[in-house]
């Protein structure tokens, strides 16, 4: 049997120790399509046994490149990857509600896909959790925590952008952990007056101020320009955590996930499913055909 994997959209911290858990059922039997949906248009395909992915088994990232690929939509470029996908026996497919999509698209024309969950905003439709999701909290709490005792020395107010796209659930769990003063995930959470009556008072406290600010609501630097000309007696620091959240070492908890959606998978194949997600509900693997 033949499996192909490919991780699409934004990495998320567990891709990698998904991917070695189904290297190590299927072996040399094991493919990757590199860059995702894109590279499966250019048939941009390896042997996962070549690129040793044990040494990153536990790292960030995603050892076979993953990626957007807005073109896979589109008709002509579509055919191309079906025809690269239909040389193998099964597709598994990392990534967001658009990669799911895609992976149905693949299975409505004849491919059998797995599609797991990976994305740390977590949003995947009709799943509790995403792989990356822990991880991308953990990461963003421990900049939070390694960065603001420096700016307690002169009383700052420091912005913290965090991911999660048009979900809360990030900023929520980091600012309830780091003991934020604000945390702001929608438009009317930005009142100037009172965001300015807010830092003023904690200053007075000569004690540096914590804000976490979802993104995609209002850009950071913008934010802490508006606020140093109402507080002009107040050190601002915008910061963007971005990077450091998708960049973290993969949790105990989501090194845990990342072997239970592979071994769902692996499942859902002996199952011979012609299109399913493996799903995590009530804290336990479920495997939901989607078709």
């Amino acid at each position: 049997m033949k499996v192909l994997v490919l991780t699409s959209g934004g990495d998320a911290p567990g891709m990698n120790r998904v991917i070695y858990a189904l290297y190590r059922h299927f072996g040399k039997n094991l493919y990757a399509s590199r860059y995702g949906y894109r590279g499966l248009i250019q048939n941009d395909i390896i042997r996962v046994s070549e690129i040793g992915i044990e040494k990153c088994k536990n790292l960030a990232g995603s050892i076979i490149k993953s990626a957007r690929c807005p073109e896979f939509a589109e008709d002509k470029f579509f055919k191309k990857a079906l025809k690269n996908a239909k040389a193998f026996d099964y597709i598994i497919v990392l990534g967001g509600n658009g990669t799911h999509k895609g992976a149905c698209r693949l299975a409505e024309n004849g491919v059998k896909t797995i599609f797991i969950p990976a994305t740390i905003d977590n949003d995947v439709e009709g799943s509790d959790y995403s792989l990356g999701f822990h991880t991308a909290v953990k990461g963003a709490c421990e900049f939070i925590f390694n960065t603001l005792p420096s700016y307690q020395s002169d009383n700052a107010c420091c912005i913290y952008e965090v991911m999660g796209r048009y979900k809360n659930d990030i900023a929520i769990n980091v600012a309830s952990i780091v003991d934020a003063d604000k945390c702001i995930i929608c438009e009317e959470d930005i009142n100037f007056a009172e965001l300015t009556k807010l830092i003023n008072s904690i200053n007075k406290q000569e004690r540096a101020s914590c804000i976490v600010l979802r993104e995609r609501i209002y850009p950071v630097q913008n934010l802490v320009e508006q606020l140093r000309l109402k507080c002009p007696k107040v050190y601002f620091k915008g910061m963007n955590v971005g990077r450091v959240q998708r960049a973290s070492r993969p949790t105990k908890r989501e090194i845990y996930f990342a072997k239970a959606f592979a071994k769902g998978a692996i499942k859902a194949i002996k199952q011979n499913k012609k299109c399913a997600s493996v799903l995590i509900k009530e804290g336990k693997v479920k495997i939901i055909d989607n078709i």
